[in-house]
């Protein structure tokens, strides 16, 4: 069966890790898997992505990312995420719109209700199934800072931003609860994951 499978939290939390992991377990049982990201995941969308993760933190305005965001994600889902649904395989992907709620939603004003109607009108999709690893915003902030690469733009916010963040997402969670499962992500790596699988094989099956 095919699926749409999203992972979530702040930066560092170990979702990306997770995420891979999960596409292994359900290629060994299987199941056809493409594993892709946000921003990104299709050509066009990879160019946006690193407009809206270089650079001066200030470099846009909220409104302004969002419509970069949301841009990159039509373009994914029209070439990556709906394609291969339809050929039946198992999507997993490592951020998707509950990250734009979030992050340009709450950052810098309230403007959730903008993101939800671009939402609604460009993308209209919701995963089947969010797993949305929760980790305490400090440890996660300083192994995201350790990654040292060029994509910090959100990390150089700082902790505040980390930490409503996570306020935001166990909201979230509560909103949304048919679809997002909260996987306690201060664990080591392996722990995590069997939770992670659990989770996933439960809904497949």
């Amino acid at each position: 069966m095919s699926a749409f499978i999203t992972f979530e939290g702040i930066d560092g939390s170990g979702k990306s890790t997770q995420a891979g992991l999960l596409a292994d377990t359900l290629r060994d049982t299987g199941r056809d898997v493409v594993l892709t990201r946000e921003p990104g995941g299709s050509p066009g969308a990879e160019e946006i992505r690193s407009l809206v993760l270089e650079g001066d933190p200030d470099r846009w305005s909220a409104e302004t990312e969002i419509l970069l965001f949301t841009a990159a994600r039509r373009d994914h889902l029209e070439r990556t995420i709906l394609p291969a649904l339809a050929q039946g395989k198992v999507v997993i992907c490592d951020r998707f719109a509950d990250s734009t709620r979030m992050y340009q939603g709450l950052s810098r004003g309230d403007l959730r209700g903008i993101v939800d109607q671009l939402h609604h009108l460009m993308i209209g999709r919701e995963p089947d199934l969010t797993l949305l690893i929760d980790m305490d915003p400090a440890i996660g902030l300083s192994r995201a800072k350790a990654r040292q690469t060029s994509e910090e733009r959100f990390e150089d916010f700082g902790q505040a931003l980390q930490d409503q963040m996570r306020r935001g997402f166990l909201e979230l969670a509560n909103e949304f609860p048919s679809r997002i499962r909260v996987v306690d992500g201060a664990r080591n790596t392996q722990d995590v994951a069997r939770d992670v699988s659990r989770i996933a094989l439960e809904y497949l099956a």
